[in-house]
């Protein structure tokens, strides 16, 4: 399969432009709204430990399944193309509600009552994620792909000493809203603040391969490992989005993604120590 090319702003060697009063960020981290409401007390504590150490995560974090459970309780139809959400107006009204509302506080909430300091807004504030329709727009609606991403907004509030916590919205020069994939908005984020590394919390130990009848978490991949695991159908569904997100990030600053379970005792702190966790994802 052909790789999709990178859709971030890109300069003249073809590389996402990081801002460098950005590149301060220690990780750029995505999670899903359900893996984060799974989450026990102590991921968070992890967290905050590692804020007051001088760590500074940028969060950016989904919430599909809560979007879904207002779309049915609203009784407004919806349906995923390639694992994307087909978004009308409507169902638009419901992601914002959801993802800058109840999720995005829910999130800061959670990083607060364990000591450490969040500040929550969504990629439309200040035009933080600036967007424009995806290629398939006609079958998906208002989705959209990341075009930039205002460094200096996430420079400034990693400089007040709070976590960034982004809702994955996006938004054009006319001020049109788009709904962003969480894993692609994660991957742009990434690229154009300059992080070193980005983690994406799942409820999974990694990427999955069945190896002699068992599925086993790899502890690395190459970018031609994913490609022949999704045409082989090893990589599926929701998954195709994270790992295309990942391998589109790797570039500029950008030196791995990983893919961990959020569930691990102190996950993030044993990563960030050296410990091999899950899957990286390198070039």
């Amino acid at each position: 399969m052909t790789r999709q090319p990178y859709l971030y702003k890109s300069s003249e060697n073809g590389m996402a432009s990081p801002d460098a009063s950005a590149s301060s960020a220690s990780f750029v981290m995505k999670c899903g709204g359900s893996t984060l409401a799974a989450l026990p007390e102590a991921f968070f504590a992890d967290l905050a430990e590692l804020q007051a150490g001088g760590v500074k995560p940028v969060i950016v974090h989904g919430g599909g399944p809560a979007i879904s459970d207002n779309l049915e309780k609203l009784g407004i139809q919806t349906e995923f193309v390639n694992g994307l959400r087909r978004t009308t107006e409507e169902v638009l009204d419901v992601v914002e509600m959801v993802l800058a509302g109840t999720i995005n506080k829910l999130i800061v909430r959670r990083i607060q009552s364990a000591g450490g300091r969040a500040l929550g807004l969504s990629g439309s504030d200040g035009s933080l994620i600036q967007a424009e329709p995806v290629a398939n727009a006609a079958e998906v609606g208002l989705v959209g792909d990341v075009v930039r991403v205002e460094a200096d907004i996430v420079a400034g509030i990693l400089g007040m000493g709070y976590m960034p916590v982004i809702a994955p919205l996006g938004v054009d020069a006319s001020g049109q809203r788009y709904n962003i994939n969480a894993d692609t908005a994660a991957g742009a984020v990434a690229s154009f603040i300059g992080a070193q590394r980005m983690i994406v919390v799942t409820d999974v130990p990694g990427i999955l391969k069945t190896i002699d009848g068992v599925k086993t978490a790899l502890p690395s991949v190459t970018f031609s490992d994913i490609e022949e695991m999704i045409e082989s159908g090893e990589i599926y569904g929701g998954m195709i989005p994270k790992v295309r997100a990942a391998m589109k990030c790797i570039h500029g600053n950008v030196q791995e993604v990983v893919i961990v379970d959020g569930s691990e005792e102190r996950v993030l702190s044993r990563l960030l120590s050296g410990e091999q966790i899950g899957t990286v994802i390198r070039r």
